[in-house]
């Protein structure tokens, strides 16, 4: 037994052995997605249910587990959740004014945990088993953890044995912790749903303008993974993202991405978070092509913008004809957050031959309702501005916008529309005078 071991085991103890370190009051944090420590959350909740907590925060950018702080019914008051991106799991308690939101850049969130949140009590946190030097990887995440590390008073971890370990600058050693309990569960696995022939279409379009050599950062959901699909024919592509995906990963695996274009972290695949199959986790697990970095290196756009030709591929909710592009609300309601959209379209808009494309589908409701419109919906978020906007991409067009003037703009921006809508939208843009 090595100093290492022998400090694991003094420090290994159950659930709620653990859940005791955390106080009433206590601000508590977990990395992005996969790493919100399932055993631990649970023993909080269940002494804050038997009042044995109170005033206890837990902030976590995205919560793919819909972990036991979720229960506002039950824990509001005790044990209550302020998210920094909103999935599935969180959005109707925000919408509903249970919990709460942090507007951010995802990029910015290390330096609010170093230089503008107060304090940050408890880092808690599911991570891969010890190596032989005393080092526990946060496996599927990067993102906060260097930060949050630094600032927490007090450092718990959930060591789950299906946890891959996965390299980069996402470690936490034996000696930064507290105390640590063991658990043994499967991942949560990211859906995924076959492609449409609309996500094919628009696909193609995005394809169509990578060359060879180019990196990529892709998002989530049928458009990206069908530019993923559609770029395996392409040579020597690079990977440079927020979050990785199957769609990425195959990229590696056909030999389309070889990493050995980049200018830096040459011939490694390089995130801040990752969510998928299990085969991708397999994939991943102690695989040196792999590296975590955090989101201030990941998602900076002078990081990004060093990268010839790269292309960024995100989602939005709606347009309107000045090109403002929501990606976050529906109306005022919350839906999601900023994450790194922005931060990809400025890294892109620096890169030489860089290129940022936002793509969605033309309409909503069945095709009843146009997510081209003359103005925003009143309350609207406005995530990227019309000034930073490059590529806009529907099944029906793609446009780019720089450059052009705004009349030119909303022109291009209506042929984007279904066709069933663009005599109106002409119309309001006359009425706006913006087509003169």
């Amino acid at each position: 037994m090595n100093q290492f071991q022998g400090m694991y085991l003094a420090k290994k103890m159950a659930p709620e052995e653990v859940a005791k370190f955390v106080k009433s009051g206590d601000v508590c944090a977990s990395p992005t997605g996969l790493e919100e420590p399932t055993a631990i959350c649970e023993a909080i909740a269940k002494r804050a249910k038997n009042g044995e907590l109170t005033g206890v925060v837990h902030h976590q950018t995205l919560s793919v587990k819909g972990g036991p702080f979720l229960n506002y019914e039950e824990l509001k008051g005790k044990y209550d959740y302020v998210s920094w991106f909103t999935g599935g799991a969180g959005r109707k308690g925000i919408q509903l004014g249970h919990y709460t939101y942090v507007p951010n850049n995802y990029s910015t969130i290390p330096g609010y945990w170093r230089d503008v949140m107060p304090v940050l009590d408890v880092l808690y946190a599911e991570v891969s088993p010890m190596d032989d030097h005393g080092y526990f990887s946060c496996g599927m995440a990067g993102a906060e953890v260097v930060a949050m590390r630094e600032k927490a008073k007090i450092i718990l971890l959930d060591v789950n044995d299906k946890m891959p370990r996965v390299l980069g600058n996402n470690q936490i050693h034996i000696s930064q912790v507290t105390a640590l309990c063991e658990s043994s569960r499967p991942l949560s696995i990211l859906p995924s749903a076959p492609l449409t022939d609309v996500d094919r279409k628009i696909g193609q379009m995005i394809a169509d303008e990578v060359v060879n050599g180019a990196t990529l950062q892709l998002g989530i959901g049928g458009i990206p993974n069908a530019v993923g699909v559609l770029l395996q024919d392409k040579k020597d592509l690079g990977i440079h993202t927020e979050m990785l995906t199957d769609s990425m990963v195959d990229l590696i695996e056909c030999g389309a991405v070889t990493n050995m274009k980049k200018p830096i972290n040459v011939g490694k695949t390089v995130a801040t978070l990752a969510w998928g199959s299990q085969k991708m986790y397999d994939y991943m697990n102690n695989n040196p092509a792999f590296e975590m970095h955090p989101v201030d290196y990941t998602n900076n756009p002078y990081i990004i913008g060093q990268h010839d030709n790269f292309v960024s591929v995100n989602a939005c909710v709606e347009i309107d004809l000045f090109g403002q592009v929501c990606a976050e609300s529906l109306g005022t309601k919350h839906y999601s957050g900023s994450g790194g959209q922005v931060d990809f379209v400025r890294g892109a808009n620096l890169s030489k031959g860089g290129k940022g494309f936002i793509a969605m589908t033309s309409t909503t409701k069945g095709g009843t309702i146009s997510k081209i419109k003359p103005t925003l919906t009143p309350g609207s978020i406005v995530t990227t501005t019309k000034n930073e906007v490059d590529f806009l991409v529907t099944e029906n067009n793609i446009v780019r916008l720089k450059g052009q003037t705004a009349s030119a703009r909303a022109k291009m921006l209506i042929s984007l529309a279904a066709p069933q809508f663009r005599e109106e939208l002409e119309f309001e843009a006359k009425k706006m005078n913006l087509i003169i």
